[in-house]
């Protein structure tokens, strides 16, 4: 249950991460410490060692005695020396022997306090025999305890060894040094560290922080409530993916919103000609109707019924199309035959309200490439609403036009138009732009949809575009055939003016 967020996993993996990559990086620099550290303590030994050796020799040369005589007849000037030499580095020892081990002299005067005794005639033979040497140990007993040893002989005019000279330094102080430095490196690590995991914090309580919200608002959705939205903060990736939520959300709660509203719709165009046709019919069986009114109320009933066969017929063309079972076929047509064939079908409600027809086609016959009866039902249903929606004695006008070697088809009409707060959704489904059902009676808002849905299916696309109570314009392409072009020869249509 601990590691079951994306914030404690976060924690834990950023914690381990810099846990490890922390010890692993205080093993590594304590280890290039301690190495650095042993070969700079030898270094300066070697040093010590050299430069007492060459000022010993140097004071030799220009003797007559040998060095145990000369140190004790120089004894000040040579411990003054040695001192001088040593003295920048702490806790560094240095002894002078003669080539038998006998202690000569060392940097802590004339007490043995340091060095325990002579160095034995074995230790002694070997250095001279060995020449420099660098080695650890106690020199037989005369340290205490482990140390850093540099040995090597004191020459004479004669070539022959003098004495030996051993500068010397406790290995305990060495590590004591090298510790001190490796805490340091560890606290300094430790607080880095914390403040790190500090950091993590942050970072991970800001990715998941957004997270939760999604998944909050996703259970609100669960619930119906789509009016949750997520709280944006930053330009990242987490908010892109807030803000995309957000947009969900907004379609979601508009299609919920036009959902209730088809439901309503639907129930409203199956109440209402269910209600009349029951009604006329009860009237009928009983006798309140006279015979002589049956053929009037008939044809009520009749209306009522291909009412409902549209609503039912575009359920089914959705569901068809929501299910992917209608196919289209490909077939060479004339577009401009089709829009005339239509709007002959409609020349009684042109009448009625005196309207002004015009076609502007670039050519009397362009021939596209789509499914006929698809895009039959498409103009049909487009004019139909243009007409619908006319104002009386407004203009009527049907286009085509080549552009681009695609077919643009469109239709105009002056009236009430769409509001512009309408338009992102004119083609989504259920929507209706007359929501008082004042002229709209027969539409259910499924139309646009299937036209947008059938035109996308052609790879194809459909627009409109409006000005409220001035003028509305639904315009789609289809491929055109330019090899058929022309092959009929029709009149166009002229224009026609019914207005009183």
């Amino acid at each position: 249950m601990l590691f079951k967020s994306v914030f404690s996993r976060y924690m834990v993996a950023f914690g381990m991460i810099i846990l490890i990559s922390f010890v692993i990086l205080a093993i590594i620099l304590s280890a290039m410490i301690q190495s650095y550290n042993e070969q700079m303590t030898r270094d300066d030994l070697s040093q010590a060692a050299n430069s007492v050796s060459d000022i010993i020799e140097s004071e030799l040369a220009d003797s007559t005695t040998d060095i145990y005589d000369h140190v004790l007849n120089n004894y000040s000037s040579v411990q003054a020396d040695i001192s001088a030499l040593t003295r920048h580095i702490s806790e560094l020892h240095v002894l002078i022997t003669d080539t038998n081990g006998r202690r000569v002299i060392s940097n802590e005067g004339a007490t043995e306090t340091y060095f325990h005794g002579n160095l034995s005639p074995e230790i002694a033979s070997s250095i001279i025999d060995g020449g420099e040497r660098s080695f650890e140990g106690d020199l037989g007993g005369i340290l205490d305890g482990k140390h850093y040893i540099f040995a090597q002989p004191i020459g004479s005019k004669s070539g022959e060894a003098e004495g030996i000279v051993i500068a010397c330094l406790s290995a305990d102080y060495a590590v004591s040094y090298v510790t001190r430095t490796i805490q340091t490196i560890m606290m300094v690590s430790m607080w880095v560290m914390i403040a790190a995991i500090i950091a993590s914090y942050f970072i991970s309580e800001k990715i998941a922080k957004p997270l939760r919200e999604m998944s909050k608002a996703a259970k609100e959705f669960a619930a119906g409530h789509f009016d949750v939205r997520v709280p944006v903060t930053g330009n990242d990736e987490i908010s892109a993916l807030a803000v995309a939520f957000n947009n969900m959300a907004a379609d979601l709660e508009t299609l919920e919103q036009t959902r209730r509203t088809f439901l309503a719709n639907v129930s409203h165009d199956l109440r209402t000609p269910m209600t009349a046709i029951g009604g006329f019919v009860d009237g009928m069986l009983a006798g309140a109707i006279p015979p002589d009114k049956y053929e009037h109320y008939l044809g009520i009933i009749g209306n009522e019924v291909r009412r409902l066969a549209r609503l039912v017929n575009a359920l089914l063309d959705l569901s068809r199309i929501q299910a992917g079972e209608r196919k289209f076929s490909m077939a060479p047509f004339d577009i401009c035959e089709l829009a005339r064939q239509t709007l002959f079908s409609f020349e009684q409600k042109i009448d009625d309200k005196k309207l002004e027809v015009e076609f502007d086609f670039d050519e009397d016959n362009m021939i596209a490439i789509a499914d006929k009866d698809a895009i039959n039902q498409i103009v049909y249903n487009i004019v139909d609403n243009a007409i619908k929606f006319s104002k009386e004695g407004g203009l009527l006008k049907i286009g085509s036009h080549v552009k681009d070697k695609k077919i643009h088809f469109s239709v105009y009409n002056e009236g009430i138009g769409i509001p512009p707060e309408d338009l992102p959704f004119v083609f989504e489904r259920f929507y209706k732009a007359d929501k008082s059902r004042g002229m709209d009676k027969t539409g259910v808002g499924l139309g646009m949809f299937i036209a947008r849905t059938i035109i996308e299916a052609h790879g194809e696309t459909i627009s409109v575009s409006s000005v409220q109570n001035e003028y509305c314009r639904f315009e789609f392409t289809l491929k055109r055939d330019a090899s058929r072009t022309g092959i009929h020869e029709h009149k166009r249509i002229p224009q026609t003016d019914h207005r009183a």
